[in-house]
């Protein structure tokens, strides 16, 4: 069975800070959504217009249909994560939670920086009783939790946040540009919540700092340009490396950690290889590149 394939328009925009433009996107075929289990840190697809407009796509082949549209007439598919979901029936809307990036925008957050109340892009979301995948929070029967992301992760950590039981136990780390970003999360009173504004720091470097200091100490290992894989994605099921995987967690620790490929590469290595924190009880992400255009 195929995902659901839906054109929505904007309903909502909100500037929250600096960084961040939210945008509720509704539709009556969103009264076909669903996700079998907590929302946590579902990814869905955003067809964005391009010269031509929106096209006419399948869900079964729709990937297909988009290649086979000319580049130069075509627009660009990102994946970002559900914020939330308000509503219900047709009145459905899914909130996402945009990164304005000052004096780099890519195609994202280029349309939702200017984006208004009626404009209309494609998605790719989860339909009822249909697998899609796109959820890699899996903490299993971790005892405690370390969620740790810059900016662009801060979406999925809300998402997860809200949706612990009152009695998980652990930590996140959020960097983000400015003091401003800073935003009001809620959560277990067990899981504390540490803004890392960077104010001009380099990306990742509070953040790997923040983590490993709550590990236990030691520093995030140099990581040249030519050993990041743009491609990272590495959780207790998959590896993007081909890595083997293994079977049991280190003192009941599930870290999940998202963000700029380079820093997270350094954090992988610190936590697997000089902590031997166990690769089942891991998930580390590459959300995106600094410099470097993504491909989807």
């Amino acid at each position: 069975m195929s995902p659901l394939l839906a054109t929505v328009e904007v309903r909502r925009t909100e500037r929250l800070s600096p960084s961040y433009v939210r945008l509720e996107l509704g539709s009556p075929d969103l009264a076909r959504f669903g996700v079998d289990g907590p929302l946590y840190d579902q990814r869905i697809k955003l067809l964005l217009p391009g010269p031509a407009g929106l096209p006419s796509l399948s869900a079964d082949s729709w990937w297909a249909d988009w290649c086979a549209i000319p580049e130069e007439a075509r627009g660009h598919v990102r994946t970002y994560t559900i914020r939330d979901v308000l509503g219900d029936g047709e009145d459905t809307r899914l909130v996402v939670d945009f990164v304005l990036h000052p004096g780099a925008h890519g195609p994202g957050s280029s349309w939702a920086a200017e984006a208004a109340v009626g404009d209309r892009i494609m998605l790719l979301c989860p339909k009822r009783g249909v697998a899609f995948g796109g959820i890699e929070f899996v903490p299993g029967d971790a005892r405690r939790l370390l969620l740790a992301g810059d900016e662009t992760a801060v979406p999925a950590v809300a998402s997860i946040l809200s949706l612990l039981p009152e009695d998980a136990v652990g930590a996140a780390f959020l960097e983000v540009p400015v003091e401003e970003d800073v935003q009001s999360l809620g959560g277990p009173t067990g899981v504390e919540i540490t803004w890392l504004p960077r104010a001009g720091a380099p990306i990742g470097s509070s953040l790997s700092a923040a983590v490993l200091a709550h590990l236990g100490g030691g520093r995030a290992p140099a990581v040249s340009d030519a050993e990041v894989d743009p491609d990272l994605w590495e959780t207790p099921t998959y590896s993007s490396s081909g890595e083997p995987l293994s079977a049991e967690g280190r003192d009941g620790l599930y870290a999940w950690i998202a963000g700029e490929s380079k820093v997270v590469t350094g954090l992988r290595r610190a936590l697997v290889s000089d902590l031997g924190l166990n690769r089942s009880q891991v998930a580390f992400m590459g959300y995106w590149r600094e410099g470097v255009a993504m491909r989807s």
